[in-house]
């Protein structure tokens, strides 16, 4: 995905400095990969031709981009010497001002995409994800802003082409949800998502406010990306697993079939429910997938906590005490606190057209990333 032109002017002199020996760096094992691939030898060992095959590709990509970066940078120079000759035609002098800006705008996108080539990726991106969405204050209020985040993620989703499976609900008195656990599969999940947890703040008069008075409520969100097996390794002693009936709406089998499961991690405390499959087994598999995910993000938060301490400075982990948005009804607005971004059309975002927060989270998330990346580099 194309980089976002950043709030501040693109710099060629602090492109190059910060990123210059790493590219060409990345030239140089263009080259070695490319001579592996022609090997006979490498072709015997399927698994690492492959990866081999895939690390070409994207160095590829970014040899191929810097090579126009450098290019039009000399294009640059050779139109700043024109126009500031005395000795070229007038009408040249201006033709070739006039072509500088929209060279350094396409050179700056280019650096900017560069840049993004370069960055390590978050490896956790790709994977599907499990949502959990609890009411907070606000009562009835409160679980049907939660009903109102779960039908924007379901749309948000939709609109991206990922499956979204319900695990667990806990329907409210008047309709709304106490709470629900659900799963969005395909391309991007994660990377799309991460960035919702958090606790999400909704201002409006409630249906049953006869002042006409706005109450504040809030309902939270929690993203985990879905663990392997082999990430997360369960000891089945370690577990307490509970069956009762299912409740709330499902037909004939409610509160005649032990369906439902209940599994508490002996070790953590943790506890999972799922009820929303008709059958015992597909409720555990869920229950279990839920624990794995949960578990996965604690090693996650332990070792960022660890992390923290050693750089005497706490890093931001977008945990769910974190007020991350507000939804005003009154004022048709939506603000993002973290990145100080509003947006004044309400009922679009609440219908899942997310995309405009989203890339801006990304985009900071990027700046961020290039950051550590100057300072490692500048090592």
């Amino acid at each position: 995905m194309p980089a976002e032109p950043s709030s501040s002017p693109f710099d060629d002199r602090s492109f190059r400095e910060r990123f210059g020996e790493p590219l060409e760096a990345a030239a140089r094992e263009l080259k070695e990969i490319e001579s592996l691939l022609a090997d006979p030898g490498t072709a015997k060992n399927p698994r690492r031709f492959s990866r081999l095959g895939r690390e070409y590709s994207r160095l590829d990509k970014l040899v191929s981009l810097y090579r126009r970066y450098q290019s039009l940078g000399e294009q640059i120079r050779e139109n700043r010497e024109i126009a500031g000759s005395g000795n070229e035609d007038p009408e040249i002098r201006d033709l070739a001002r006039s072509e500088i800006d929209s060279l350094e705008e396409e050179q700056a996108r280019l650096g900017r995409e560069c840049e993004d080539l370069l960055l390590p990726p978050d490896e956790r991106d790709d994977r599907d994800i499990i949502v959990e969405i609890r009411s907070g204050t606000g009562g009835e209020e409160a679980a049907l802003f939660a009903l109102d985040l779960f039908r924007m993620y379901t749309r948000y989703a939709e609109n991206k082409s990922l499956a979204v499976e319900s695990l667990d609900t806990h329907p409210s008195a008047q309709g709304g949800l106490k709470e629900v656990v659900f799963t969005v599969s395909g391309e991007d999940a994660f990377r799309l998502f991460k960035h919702e947890s958090g606790v999400h703040r909704v201002q409006r008069v409630p249906e049953t406010e006869a002042q006409g008075r706005v109450h504040t409520s809030a309902a939270t969100v929690a993203v985990f990306p879905e663990a392997e097996e082999v990430e997360v390794e369960i000891n089945p002693e370690d577990l307490r697993i509970d069956r009762f009936c299912s409740s709330g709406p499902g037909g004939q089998s409610v509160n005649t079939t032990k369906s439902a499961i209940r599994i508490t991690h002996i070790p953590t405390g943790l506890v999972v429910s799922c009820q929303d499959e008709k059958s015992q087994h597909k409720n555990k598999a869920a229950a279990l997938k839920v624990l794995r995910a949960r578990l996965y993000r604690k090693m996650e938060e332990e070792r960022e906590a660890e992390q923290a301490r050693q750089r005497k400075a706490q890093v931001k982990s977008g945990d769910r005490s974190d007020k991350i948005r507000t939804y005003n009804f009154p004022q048709n607005r939506v603000t993002d606190h973290r990145i100080g971004f509003t947006l004044h059309r309400l009922e679009a975002v609440l219908n899942g057209d997310l995309d405009e927060l989203v890339e801006k989270l990304l985009h900071r998330e990027r700046e961020e990333r290039s950051s550590k990346f100057k300072v490692q580099s500048s090592k």
